[in-house]
């Protein structure tokens, strides 16, 4: 295996990872903003009021996204595979 070779699968890798890990980092990331809006205007420092609908809204994207991030790792598995076979 060439170094170019070796490199396309680690940046081929972290692609991935940013697909599968993105849709929820992004989502807990949006309701802990608005989250954090709230508290900070009406003065409630309760710790959990920004970790209960934070949980719920990461659950519900792995509900939703979950098949779109099901298909990205079994791709890359795929091609990961392949790319073994071939050497």
């Amino acid at each position: 295996m060439k170094v170019e070779q070796a490199l396309d699968i680690v940046r081929e890798a972290f692609f991935a990872i940013i697909q599968v890990a993105g849709p929820t980092l992004a989502i807990a990331l949006i309701i802990g903003l608005v989250i954090s809006i709230l508290q900070a205007t009406t003065q409630l420092q309760e710790q959990t009021l920004s970790f209960v609908p934070k949980i719920l809204a990461v659950i519900a994207s792995l509900i939703i996204f979950g098949n779109f991030m099901l298909n990205v790792m079994i791709e890359f598995t795929e091609k990961i595979f392949e790319t073994i076979a071939s050497l």
